[in-house]
């Protein structure tokens, strides 16, 4: 289990907001989240679109600047300096969701996977670790690959690729936004079986940003259930999604194929982040706020009333929820 001392990267009271459109409210896209990743622990991030994911990945890496709050990397605060930045983000990697976006298509796979070597200026025999970098992304022999251009590639290579220019700057840490999300379902498992191979083989540590909580299942050790801007319901992904406390992520889990029962349906979108309402954020869409559950529980005044704090970086299983503490304290 995670705890503050092993925690190799960690997010304390973190707020991100923006700007107001034509002088509105400010967005609060991130709201108070606290997060922690262990060194050698992958910890997937689940969540609708819209609901902050993305926003808290990019300010973890540092590609956000928090309105409040701070980020830790290896027990030290990040720091916005240029070049504090620059070496964070060798040790701290993003793998984006399109591989085709992420690869200029006029750079051959040697370009692309040599580019980071470049900018840090890493020591070391160029092609050898490029090509050291194509084999544990599973492109074998890589010098087969090294002319080739991303048009040339299929999804998953592409892919590959992208992944192979974040490992050959040997880092800690990868942040992976939706990384399977655009690949067949076949492809799909090849990647997700690589990113565990090389947590295995590595000690990588990984941050997976979905809304697929059967891929969490299949990859994560712990998961975070992300909505509107706040960490709701976080653990172990046995207890998460084998026993989930929050309505929204038994919502979420109702939508996949092996999950039986009758599906708890989400009805609406997620409030505007400038204007989240009062009392739970969720209160509006929660199943069981409208079938009468948490009026049987004593909570629906609270549900529509009084807010929950954030949860902790604890990751232990928690959940922010008034009906879900009231029927199973703790």
């Amino acid at each position: 289990m995670t705890t503050p001392a092993s925690a190799l990267l960690s997010a304390r009271g973190l707020h991100v907001t923006f700007p107001g459109r034509r002088g509105g409210p400010p967005a609060r896209a991130v709201d108070g989240v606290e997060l922690t990743v262990g060194r050698g622990e992958i910890v997937a991030l689940v969540g609708e679109s819209g609901c902050g994911k993305t926003t808290l990945a990019r300010a973890l890496l540092g590609l956000v600047v928090p309105s409040a709050g701070g980020v830790s990397f290896d027990g030290s605060p990040l720091s916005n300096h240029p070049r504090a930045l620059k070496a964070y983000r060798r040790r701290a990697q993003l793998v984006l969701q399109d591989p085709s976006g992420s690869l200029n298509p006029r750079h051959t796979v040697y370009e692309a996977v040599a580019e980071g070597l470049r900018i840090h200026q890493v020591p070391g025999v160029e092609r050898e670790l490029v090509a050291g970098a194509l084999s544990r992304a599973g492109l074998r022999p890589p010098d087969r690959f090294f002319p080739r251009f991303p048009h040339e590639l299929s999804g998953g290579q592409r892919q590959r690729v992208v992944i192979a220019g974040a490992l050959v700057l040997s880092p800690e840490l990868i942040v992976a936004d939706e990384p399977v999300a655009s690949l067949d379902a076949s492809v799909r498992g090849e990647i997700l079986a690589l990113l565990l191979r090389l947590r295995d083989e590595l000690g990588l540590s990984a941050l997976v940003v979905t809304h697929d909580l059967g891929l969490a299942w299949n990859i994560a050790d712990r998961v975070a259930v992300m909505y509107l801007g706040r960490v709701v319901e976080t653990g172990p992904v046995e207890s998460v999604l084998l026993r989930p406390r929050h309505p929204y992520t038994r919502a979420l889990l109702s939508v996949l194929p092996e999950t039986p029962g009758v599906p708890a349906v989400l009805t609406g979108e997620p409030p505007d982040p400038a204007r989240i309402p009062a009392g739970c954020r969720f209160h509006a869409r929660c199943p069981v706020l409208a079938s009468g559950e948490a009026g049987r529980a004593g909570v629906a005044d609270l549900c529509r009333t009084e807010d929950l704090p954030a949860l902790t970086g604890d990751p232990s299983a928690q959940v922010a929820c008034h009906w879900a503490r009231a029927v199973r304290p703790g």
